[in-house]
């Protein structure tokens, strides 16, 4: 690793570490050992997205040459004289330290095929093993085959861990290059073009392999797997396996196993209309080797054939169960019955382990003592969706009467809609919530970082300190949070609330005038008007929030990723027409907030609020909006105008909004976006411009997914997708456009005629709160 000089002052200021809050987060300390400062946050975050040309647009004129392809190496690593002047402003006056920090956030290929020739300081920067020890592609749509084959050329050997997952646009020959990486420890090819025959040639010589994440596709023969290639999956210890077709896929080769992650995307037809069956795998040979397992996961999208599959998969594991499992959890959508094989399984781990970790489906646990009798060490993640848990279960068997969770980290109670509740399983949407019961799980659980409490009614009844959200202030280190809509209500209306500075009085039947504002705007440098609701109070106590998800507990997409498609939503909670502009407007307060959603929130009048954030959430990522305001007229569309000018690191953006018009003035607006990548808008009923569409993109270079369901003809839909994989696929290889009728079948109709492995993550509306523990893979 390069050396590192004395800092001068002006320079110590960039890395000085921000000041510890209570609760407030430890610095994040990279691979290189520098401390991460928001001072010197480069849009794309670490190796993704426009990093580079932030970079390049903070540097000095040397940095010029080289976007025209010209080797300035032999100029030396000494500042341009045009820079003596500010020599502390200069980039190449930093510490190389705080140099590896930057370099961290520009992308691999960016480093190796343009940074590294700018000069020779940075020729060695680039090269350091802190950089190159690591390579992430995921997600870098401008990694072209050619810029990744030479990447691998240039730096294959140094590289030991590999992440290319979701890279679709690179051929099947292109991903073969990653067997020119002797040294890799961990590679991540899900979501990559792999044959059995291409898997068995690249595995067979990767000898130091010891974690490993593909798919498995129809076609995939594991006879085809050489004695080389069985031998490096006999050493491997962490295996993440995308299941296509009812297989074992290489987990039987995996005979050292520790962590097993298997992901279930079996559809129960073929698009031919054949019917599957998991019975398919009873020829297979082989018994998955659980012996050395400490991780169990399993994620199942709907379908009958992924749950018959999983069942093969768990038989061996209730014939013996691993003596050194940790963490055992099956996400299952909808009911999986109980069969006697899971039954004996699960005794067995109440008897032989400790979990640190446990989700289980929610027809194991409803009616059953089985918590209880489970043992847990130092459990950091809880998952109990849609179960029917209450609250006095919830404390007395889980948090086993206010003992200390501290090592709880992660707690997902989405859809438990009695978990903040006494005993009785009779209570309505609109009885209040028990306080005490809130209160003791934040008191024994002080550490969380991630909770969700979506998809329920939670409802605070009137006193002081007892409202959720003044409850939840208290939890401090929470970076993940997902509410309903009615929970960040006031408990009952406030007489001496003044009315919130940007809501518009409301009328039965009274218009309003879109685009114009209620009350005057905050000067430059002003702060707003801070409402006293209990919401802003929860915001400002947790200032380090990165990801909030404010979703109506009645709320159903009309393209889930977990349920199915309905044709007609529930009616919002009464309580969730309180929640308006204001309390939107509250969410400016998270300065660090990376990712918001916003579902159902039936009180939004003009949606002013979505300015505040543009303005003061310049960290914001990936915005995901939902049915705001009353259904059958879009009454934000000016505010949301005004609140994309100012989202310039805004990556990702899923609309969905019955009768919304994508037209010229939406799409110019949007067009300021500039490091917009991905693009989802959902509207029945909705109509778009195809004009301002191809000009969108033409101006928007780095958008690669483009997906659009509205109700536009099947013939205007064809037509406009035909013309932008004509006029951009060409320059934009990662090109991902769907464009397609949305009918009242919702998603069924899009799944008949779209393969599934086209539509995007984005695409599909799920919570994202808690659904996984932290760091499972990657």
């Amino acid at each position: 690793m390069a050396a590192t000089r004395d800092t001068p002052t002006g320079e110590r200021k960039c890395v000085q570490q921000a000041p510890e809050v209570a609760g407030g987060p430890a610095p994040h300390r990279g691979l290189s050992g520098a401390v991460d400062a928001p001072a010197l946050s480069i849009p794309g975050g670490p190796r993704g997205g426009p990093g580079a040309a932030a970079l390049v647009a903070a540097a000095p004129p040397a940095f010029d040459m080289a976007s025209s392809g010209e080797d300035t190496s032999n100029e030396g690593d000494v500042p341009p004289a045009g820079a003596t002047m500010a020599v502390g402003a200069h980039l190449l006056g930093f510490s190389d330290e705080i140099l590896l920090h930057i370099l961290s956030h520009v992308p691999s290929t960016d480093l190796v095929l343009n940074v590294r020739r700018t000069c020779r300081k940075l020729a060695v920067l680039c090269l350091d093993k802190s950089l190159t020890h690591t390579v992430l592609l995921q997600k870098d749509y401008e990694a072209s085959e050619d810029k990744v084959k030479h990447v691998v050329k240039e730096i294959g050997r140094e590289i030991q861990q590999l992440n290319m997952a979701g890279c679709y646009w690179l051929s099947g020959a292109t991903i073969e290059h990653v067997a020119r990486c002797r040294s890799l420890v961990k590679v991540n090819l899900s979501g990559c073009h792999l044959t059995s025959l291409r898997l068995s040639k690249m595995l067979s010589a990767l000898q130091h392999l010891r974690s490993l994440a593909i798919d498995v596709s129809p076609g995939f023969d594991a006879g085809q797997l050489s004695g080389e290639c069985k031998a490096t999956l006999s050493r491997v210890r962490e295996l993440k396996q995308t299941l296509y077709t009812p297989s074992y896929g290489v987990v039987p080769c995996c005979t050292s196993l520790e962590k097993l992650l298997l992901y279930f995307e079996i559809l129960d037809r073929t698009r031919e209309g054949a019917v599957l069956s998991g019975q398919l795998m009873v020829g297979q040979s082989n018994v998955p080797h659980y012996q050395h397992l400490r991780v169990f996961y399993a994620r199942l999208a709907p379908g009958h054939v992924n749950q018959e599959v999983v069942r093969l998969y768990l038989a061996v594991l209730s014939d013996r169960t691993p003596e050194n499992l940790h963490a055992f959890l099956i996400s299952v959508p909808g009911s999986f019955a109980e069969s006697g094989a899971t039954k004996n399984l699960l005794d067995s781990m109440a008897r032989k382990v400790a979990l640190d970790a446990l989700q289980l489906p929610k027809s194991w646990l409803n009616g059953s003592s089985l918590l209880q009798h489970m043992r847990f060490n130092n459990p950091f993640y809880f998952s109990f969706s849609r179960c029917a848990l209450s609250g006095g279960h919830l404390i007395q068997r889980v948090i086993n009467g206010g003992r200390d969770l501290r090592s709880l980290a992660s707690l997902n109670l989405s859809g438990c809609v009695h978990c903040l509740s006494p005993d009785s399983l009779l209570r309505k949407a609109e009885d209040d919530i028990d306080s005490g019961i809130l209160e003791t799980l934040v008191a024994s659980c002080h550490n969380l970082q991630h909770l969700n409490l979506s998809a329920a009614h939670h409802h605070s009844a009137d006193g002081p300190g007892r409202h959720l959200c003044q409850l939840l202030a208290r939890l401090r280190r929470l970076r993940s949070l997902a509410l309903p809509v009615c929970a960040v209500a006031e408990a009952a209306p406030r007489p001496d609330r003044e009315p919130a500075p940007h809501a518009v009085p409301r009328g039965c039947g009274k218009k309003v005038r879109i685009g114009v504002q209620s009350s005057p705007a905050p000067l430059a440098g002003q702060a707003a008007p801070q409402p006293s609701s209990v919401f802003w109070s929860l915001l400002k106590s947790v200032p380090f929030l990165e990801r909030l998800e404010l979703i109506g507990s009645s709320f159903s997409s009309a393209m889930p990723r977990n349920e199915p498609a309905i044709r007609n939503s529930l009616p919002p909670c009464s309580r969730a027409h309180s929640v308006g502009d204001a309390e939107v407007a509250a969410v400016g307060q998270l300065t660090f907030l990376r990712h918001l959603t916003l579902a159902q929130l039936p009180g939004i009048l003009t949606g002013s609020g979505l300015v505040s954030i543009g303005l003061q959430c310049q960290q914001l990522q990936s915005l995901s909006l939902a049915n705001l305001g009353l259904m059958g007229k879009v009454v934000y569309t000016s505010a949301l105008s005004d609140m994309l000018k100012h989202c310039k690191r805004l990556k990702d953006l899923r609309l969905e909004q019955p009768y919304f018009s994508a037209n010229a003035q939406f799409f110019q607006a949007l067009s300021q976006c500039s490091a917009l990548q991905r693009l989802c808008l959902v509207s029945r009923s909705g109509t778009l411009q195809p004009e301002a569409v191809l000009a969108f993109m033409a101006r928007c270079l780095h958008v690669v997914v483009c997906h659009m369901f509205t109700g536009e003809s099947l013939a205007t839909c064809k037509s406009l997708q035909q013309s932008l994989l004509r006029s951009f696929q060409a320059e934009r290889p990662a090109l991902n456009v769907v464009i397609f009728p949305l009918l009242h079948e919702g998603l069924t109709n899009v799944i008949r005629d779209v393969p599934m492995v086209h539509l995007d993550e984005i695409t599909l509306f799920k919570s994202r709160v808690a659904e996984e523990p932290p760091n499972l893979w990657w």
